[in-house]
């Protein structure tokens, strides 16, 4: 396609699915502490929420990759992004309808089960529209389209958490004690809604004629020895996990014993963190030795740009899932289940206000217009999350000067001018510094600063999916699959802050998020060199078309 209204009309059409993405993800930070009062978990138990659901990425991609590796020809490339996408969609259905049979006759459970199927069709809508997405236009501009398709899923993100609060806590307070005495039936109306929509989207997508099939004839090598190493990881994760699981079947009768049994799933939960990092810095340093059987993992861009995926996912995912928790002390609110809706909307609206202006640039505004929407954008967005939520009966006024850290993120915007490797230094750097004042502080700006952590979130992924997939050529959809079974991360950092949580207090497990914002800002500063190296400089033809 090379008509930009043509490729601008499917951008729109395509971006629909990323709605549903932020939707329910999202709703995983109201539904996490309710699931914790209602079913009686303990932190880590009910971080197991994000663990299914994020788990799913991980082995959906994976079966994707081995599928296609086996046959020599890449199965999403071979369907198409437009058949894929559709796909993933009718899988999410089934998902939505399992989701009402757990919540009424099986429990907790079965609600993971449920979860876990919806996000395997969101692992198979994300592989095919991420590369369709940078693909329907200038590959170095591919990053302001897969803005905008945040944008959109940043919106359901705001959505999201005030939708299932209202469905589940309806309009007035309640109590944590009186939490297990609540219905899910709303669940069930709500899941039935999803699942329509789904459907709906599905039959969009079906007989939409402004969207390209996205299908790519082109046959890869067999990728052997990047199966090999991920197959070994994966079984190594399962022997990780057994452990922690099967241990809580154990009542530990004595502190000492609990204290025991506590350090010991950390432990075998920071094994499962070395396994990933490890097996893939070594699945590289491999590759580039002798590159036959690699496939797209022997770019090192990709495999740093994986490990950068599976942080970012982690960090995103655990400040709020965690954030409940931490709004539940006296010293950061005294807030009861019920209350931190507006907390995790405004978390979540967060990356809408960044990811909103992050896409202005994909309707080409003049350079004025543009310098005076990178202003007003990231204000409008931040007084819909405020209005959105004042409509929903939430008191958003301890937010209000929530203002301050957006003005923040505008400056950063413009120090960044629009280049991936610079935005994502600058904003790895500010999402670092954000955590630490949130961890020698409290109260007020000490919640503002963990919040501002979606700020600086906002538009790291496509920075790092765009840097990660340069270059691949052929291998891009390969590479595609890899980047989003790293969402893993969001099913291993946030266990691991929850377990942290239960033996140092849930304020002293933020550090986590501290090492996460680290290595990506390592990441910036390095995948610009690497792609140097191999004549890529985004950064710099950017610049070059704004002379």
């Amino acid at each position: 396609m090379t008509n930009s209204k043509q490729n601008q009309s499917a951008l729109i059409t395509l971006v629909s699915v990323f709605f549903f993405w932020g939707f329910i993800a999202a709703s995983n930070g109201v539904f996490i502490p309710f699931c914790k009062n209602y079913f009686k978990l303990d932190q880590f138990q009910s971080q197991l929420i994000d663990f299914a659901f994020y788990l799913a990425y991980y082995l959906g991609a994976l079966i994707i990759y081995i599928i296609g590796a086996t046959r020599g020809k890449d199965l999403v490339s071979h369907w198409g992004y437009k058949k894929g996408i559709i796909y993933g969609l009718l899988f999410s259905v089934i998902g939505a309808i399992a989701m009402v049979v757990a919540v009424n006759y099986y429990g907790f459970t079965a609600i993971l089960a449920a979860l876990f199927i919806v996000a395997l069709g969101f692992s198979l809508q994300q592989i095919c529209a991420q590369p369709f997405a940078i693909s329907l236009g200038d590959p170095a501009t591919g990053t302001h389209r897969v803005n905008f398709g945040g944008g959109v899923n940043s919106f359901g993100t705001m959505i999201g958490p005030i939708a299932v609060a209202l469905a589940l806590f309806g309009t007035t307070t309640i109590t944590d004690e009186k939490i297990a005495l609540l219905s899910l039936s709303t669940v069930t109306y709500l899941y039935l809604a999803v699942g329509g929509l789904f459907l709906l989207v599905a039959l969009i997508y079906q007989f939409s004629k402004n969207l390209p099939t996205g299908i790519l004839e082109e046959d890869i090598e067999h990728s052997n020895n990047a199966t090999r190493s991920l197959v070994l990881i994966t079984l190594l994760l399962a022997v990780c996990f057994y452990p922690v699981f099967d241990s809580y079947k154990i009542i530990p009768v004595s502190d000492l014993e609990k204290q025991s049994l506590e350090i010991s799933r950390m432990r075998w939960l920071l094994g499962a963190l070395a396994v990933i990092f490890v097996g893939l810095l070594y699945s590289n340093r491999s590759a580039s030795k002798n590159s036959e059987g690699w496939g797209a993992m022997k770019y090192p861009q990709l495999v740093l740009g994986m490990l950068a995926i599976f942080t970012y996912v982690g960090v995103e995912v655990t400040i709020q899932s965690n954030l409940g928790e931490l709004l539940k002390q006296p010293a950061f609110g005294g807030l009861q289940a019920a209350q931190i809706s507006p907390f995790i909307s405004m978390y979540w609206g967060s990356l809408m206000i960044g990811r909103w202006t992050g896409s202005i640039p994909v309707f080409n505004p003049s350079k004025n217009l543009k310098s005076l929407l990178m202003v007003f954008v990231p204000l409008l967005a931040f007084g819909i999350v405020i209005g959105v939520n004042t409509l929903a009966q939430n008191d958003m006024s301890p937010l209000y000067y929530y203002i301050l850290c957006v003005i923040i993120q505008i400056i950063a915007f413009f120090i960044s001018r629009e280049k991936p490797a610079l935005t994502l230094l600058i904003f790895g750097l500010l999402g670092m510094m954000a955590m630490l004042v949130g961890l020698f502080t409290t109260g007020t700006i000490s919640v503002y600063a963990f919040l501002s952590g979606g700020l600086f979130c906002s538009i790291m992924w496509p920075c790092i999916y765009s840097l990660s997939i340069a270059g691949l050529g052929k291998y891009t959809s390969q590479g595609s699959a890899f980047l989003i079974m790293m969402i893993l991360g969001g099913a291993i950092i946030p266990p691991i802050q929850g377990k942290l949580a239960d033996i140092v207090g849930i304020h002293s497990s933020y550090w986590i998020t501290v090492v996460c914002f680290a290595y990506l800002t390592f990441f910036a500063s390095r995948v610009k060199k690497i792609l140097k190296s191999q004549g890529i400089d985004y950064d710099k033809d950017l610049a070059a078309s704004e002379n």
